[in-house]
C-alpha cells in the first residue's frame, strides 16, 4: 500500500530507491554500581572507549578523499572537540568516583545533564548541536560494548556492508552522525531520511554540501517504512512517498532527470557575474561558521563572506576561551581563503541563549527564566566582558593585514552601545600600534535584528560604515514569536506586513545615507524572496554557500526597475505573499516567463 510521510526538506532534488533501515542508534545501557577498588579501573575503561573513538575519527579525517566536501572535516573536528570536552570527560569521571556508576551509566548520566542545557538554548543551530553530543556518546558506548564482547548495530556498520543488486538505495534512520555520513561518499546511498533533525542540524548541513536529496524531522519514517520498500524522496516538497504506483514512479523519474539537468545548468553560473537585466550589480556573499567553510564559498562563486559567525570558535571548549592568537589564525585563514574578497566577521554572539561552558548552572537557570532571547547576549555580553571583547577585536584587526575585513556587531539597540564600541576600537588600535602589530582600516557595521534598531536607524547610520539585516531575529522579535516553540512557530511569518515595512525602511534609509546594506538571514538565501528584496533596493545578499546558484539565477532573470514599481502596492497589501507572486510574475520579461 502506498503512503506518504512528511518532514523538513533540507537538500533539494529527487531520489528514488529501496529503503535500507538502520535501527535507532539509541543503545540499551547497563546500569550497575561498582566497588571502591574498581573505580580506577572503570575510569580507565571509560577513557579507553573515548580514545578508541578519537582514533576512529582521526582515521576518518585522514582517509577523506580529495573531492570530499570540506564540511565533513570540520564536522569531524566538532565531534573530536566534544569527545575531549571537560564538560563530558571530567564530569563522567566524577560520576564514577562519587556515585560509583559503571562507565556506561556515568556517560549516559552526564549526557542527560548536558542535553537539558542544549534544550534550553534559544538558537536553533546551537540547540541542534545536542544531536552531535548524543552521537559522540553513542560511539563511546559502542566502543565499550565491543570491549565487553557485544556488537551493537549502528549506521557505521550498516554502510560498510556489501549490498547486492542494481537498485539504488536510500538510508532511513532515526538520526545519522556526520562521521557515518562520510561513508556515503564511498557507498551506494543516493539519499537519506531521518526521524529527527532540523534545517540547521549537522546532517542537514552535510546533506546540502554533498548535494544529496534529504528529508529530516519525519518523526515516524523509520518505524513506518519497511526494509526494501520502494521509496521516493521529494527534497523540494519535503515528502517521502513509500511504495509509489507505477505512474507516480515514472513521474518522479522524469522530475529526477529534470532536476539533474537543472543542477548542472546552475553550476555553470559559477563564474557569471550576478547582474540584473537592467544592469544592477548584485553581491552574493556566503555565511560561514568555520574558516574551512570559506573554501566552499569560493568554489560556488561567492563574492565575499557576508557573515562569519565567530561564536563557533568559543563553543564546546570546557569553559576555556580561545586565545587572541588562536582567533587571529582562524580569521586569517578565512581571509586568505577568500583571495582578496571581503570577509565580514561578526563579534561573538553568545550569552543567555548561547551559553559558554564556563557559565554556572545557576546562571543558566537564571537567564532561562528571564527569557534568554532578551537577556545578556551578543554585544551586551561582549561589553560586559571588556577584556574578552578587546582580545577578539585585536585578533580581527590583525587579520585585516591579510585582506579586506569588516567588523559586524550583533544585536545593537542603543546608540550608546555604538559609542562604547568605538571607544573599545580606539584602545585596540592603540594597543596594536604600540605592539608593532600590522593592521589596516576595518569598516564597522551593525546588525539590524531588533525592531528598535530598524526604527532608529537614521540615528545609527552616521556612526557606522554599513548595516546587515538579520531577518531571522528581526521577524522573531517583531512578531513576538519564539521559533523554537512548536505551539506558535506557525505564526513565524516573513511575509507579515510589519516585517516588510521594517525591511523596506532599513534598506531605503541605508541607501539614502550612502551606506551599504545587506541581508544575512534565511530570506537572503530563499529565491522566493529575491524579487522582493531587489524591489526594495537590496544589492547585497548573504546566505549558505549552497544557496548561491539558485539565488543568482533569480537575479539574472530579474529587472530591478520593473520590480520596484510594484513595491508600494505590496507594502499596503493585506496579503503581500499572494500579491507579490502575481505582481512579480507580471513584471518579468515575457521571454523569461515559464
Amino acid at each position: 500500500m502506498s503512503f506518504q510521510v512528511f518532514g523538513i526538506p533540507v537538500s533539494r532534488g529527487v531520489a528514488i530507491g529501496r529503503a535500507v533501515l538502520v535501527t535507532s542508534s539509541r543503545m540499551d545501557v547497563a546500569h550497575y554500581f561498582i566497588a571502591d577498588d574498581q573505580v580506577e579501573a572503570e575510569i580507565k575503561r571509560a577513557m579507553r572507549g573515548r580514545d578508541e573513538v578519537a582514533q576512529e575519527l582521526e582515521a576518518l579525517k585522514q582517509d577523506l578523499p580529495a573531492d570530499a566536501p570540506h564540511e565533513l572535516a570540520a564536522l569531524l573536528d566538532v565531534h573530536l572537540m566534544l569527545l575531549h570536552d571537560e564538560a563530558l570527560v571530567g564530569a563522567t569521571r566524577q560520576w564514577i568516583i562519587e556515585r560509583h556508576y559503571n562507565a556506561e551509566w556515568a556517560l549516559s548520566a552526564q549526557l542527560e545533564v548536558l542535553a537539558r542545557q542544549f534544550d534550553e538554548m534559544e538558537d536553533d543551530y546551537l540547540r541542534e548541536r545536542k544531536a552531535d553530543l548524543e552521537q559522540v556518546v553513542e560511539r563511546v558506548l559502542s566502543a565499550l560494548a565491543r570491549e565487553q564482547g557485544q556488537a551493537p548495530t549502528d549506521a557505521a556498520s550498516v554502510v560498510q556492508r556489501d549490498f547486492a543488486g542494481e537498485d539504488p538505495l536510500l538510508l532511513v534512520a532515526a538520526d545519522i552522525a556526520p562521521a557515518d555520513m562520510m561513508q556515503f561518499k564511498r557507498s551506494v546511498f543516493h539519499g537519506f531520511i531521518t526521524d529527527i533533525g532540523g534545517r540547521t542540524s549537522h546532517t542537514a548541513i552535510v546533506a546540502r554540501s554533498m548535494d544529496i536529496p534529504a528529508i529530516v524531522g519525519t518523526r515516524e519514517a523509520s518505524r513506518l517504512i519497511r526494509q526494501d520498500d520502494w521509496v521516493i524522496i521529494d527534497g523540494d516538497a519535503g515528502a517521502v512517498i513509500v511504495n509509489p504506483s507505477p505512474i507516480m514512479l515514472e513521474e518522479y523519474r522524469f522530475r529526477q532527470r529534470q532536476s539533474e539537468l537543472e543542477r548542472a545548468r546552475l553550476a555553470r553560473l559559477r563564474h557569471t557575474p550576478a547582474v540584473t537585466l537592467d544592469g544592477e550589480k548584485v553581491e552574493l556573499h556566503a555565511n560561514i561558521e568555520l574558516p574551512a567553510d570559506a573554501v566552499g564559498a569560493v568554489e560556488v562563486g561567492a563574492t565575499g563572506v557576508g557573515l562569519f559567525r565567530s561564536e563557533f570558535l568559543f563553543m564546546n571548549r570546557g569553559g576555556e576561551l580561545p586565545s587572541e592568537e588562536e582567533q587571529f589564525l582562524a580569521y586569517r585563514a578565512a581571509v586568505e581563503a577568500m583571495r582578496g574578497m571581503p570577509v565580514t566577521i561578526r563579534t561573538v554572539d553568545v550569552g543567555a541563549d548561547k551559553p559558554l561552558d564556563r557559565m554556572s548552572a545557576s546562571e543558566l537557570r537564571h537567564e532561562h527564566v528571564l527569557n534568554p532571547a532578551m537577556g545578556l547576549r551578543a554585544i551586551r555580553w561582549s561589553l560586559a566582558e571588556p577584556s574578552m571583547f578587546r582580545q577578539q577585536l585585536r585578533a580581527i584587526y590583525r587579520a585585516s593585514a591579510f585582506g579586506k575585513v569588516r567588523l559586524l556587531i550583533p544585536m545593537v539597540a542603543h546608540l550608546s552601545e555604538v559609542r562604547q564600541i568605538q571607544e573599545a576600537l580606539k584602545k585596540v588600535q592603540q594597543q596594536l600600534t604600540d605592539a608593532g602589530r600590522a593592521y589596516t582600516k576595518v569598516e564597522l557595521g551593525v546588525m539590524i535584528e531588533i525592531p528598535a534598531a530598524a526604527v532608529m536607524l537614521p540615528l545609527l547610520l552616521p556612526h557606522v560604515d554599513f548595516v546587515s539585516i538579520g531577518t531571522n531575529d528581526l521577524i522573531q522579535y517583531t512578531l513576538a514569536i519564539d521559533r523554537a516553540d512548536e505551539a506558535v512557530a506557525h505564526l513565524y511569518d516573513p511575509w507579515h506586513p510589519a516585517v516588510l515595512h521594517l525591511l523596506a525602511h532599513s534598506i531605503s534609509q541605508a541607501r539614502a545615507a550612502g551606506k551599504s546594506v545587506s541581508v544575512c538571514g534565511e530570506m537572503a538565501g530563499d529565491p522566493l524572496f529575491t524579487d522582493l528584496l531587489l524591489a526594495m533596493g537590496l544589492r547585497s545578499f548573504s546566505m549558505h554557500p549552497s544557496q548561491i546558484p539558485s539565488v543568482k539565477q533569480r537575479v539574472l532573470r530579474a529587472d530591478a526597475s520593473r520590480l520596484a514599481r510594484v513595491l508600494p502596492d505590496l507594502l499596503t497589501s493585506d496579503d503581500p505573499q499572494r500579491d507579490a507572486e502575481l505582481a512579480f510574475s507580471l513584471q518579468r520579461p515575457t521571454s523569461l516567463k515559464h
